[in-house]
């Protein structure tokens, strides 16, 4: 792999960038203080903008990495960040990534993730030279399954009680996309 770190990406209506310290208002505004948007995460809602600087900080001085992945999702037209996608993880040895995302609820039901979570698997696939992209989501959450799938993702099956959120203990829905499959797509 051609580990790139979090590099800029464009798309007709997106700019996914590295976070700031600056992003932490509207961050907070917009999605790490709703607990609607952290309901099936694993992170808890933050109870004050202090929590998403702290994050903010960990993730800025993990930047200088090169297998470090973690966007803000900017919409042009609003200016200002309005979730985040990231990988959670890399495997080198069988070249895959993790991605994982949210949004604020205020930007749902509008493709905005579908166009960012398509961007950053054609960057994984394209720049970095992963062979497998895989995602997961709670099925008690179908809309983020909705978007693995409208980006060429696919089903892999549910594994019974094998993670947590927000929800505690909880089933996971798997979802993967392989290059011979993005390239597939693409042609």
């Amino acid at each position: 792999m051609n580990h790139q770190g979090t590099v800029r990406i464009e798309t007709p209506r997106l700019i996914l960038r590295r976070f700031v310290i600056e992003d932490a208002p509207a961050a907070f505004r917009n999605w790490t203080s709703d607990p609607e948007v952290t309901k099936f995460l694993r992170w808890p809602t933050h109870p004050h903008v202090g929590v998403t600087e702290s994050v903010l900080n960990d993730w800025i001085s993990s930047y200088e990495k090169p297998d470090f992945y973690q966007w803000a999702i900017e919409l042009k037209e609003l200016g200002e960040p309005i979730g985040s996608i990231a990988s959670a993880y890399v495997k080198e040895r069988t070249e895959c990534a993790e991605v994982g995302y949210c949004m604020g609820r205020a930007f749902w039901g509008k493709g905005i993730m579908t166009e960012a979570l398509s961007a950053v698997i054609a960057y994984f696939f394209d720049t970095v030279g992963v062979n497998r992209i895989e995602a997961i989501h709670d099925p008690n959450n179908p809309a983020s399954g909705a978007v693995m799938r409208k980006c060429g993702m696919q089903y892999e099956g549910t594994h019974r009680q094998a993670d947590w959120s927000n929800q505690g203990i909880v089933d996971v829905a798997w979802y993967g996309i392989l290059q011979e499959d993005y390239l597939r797509q693409k042609a």
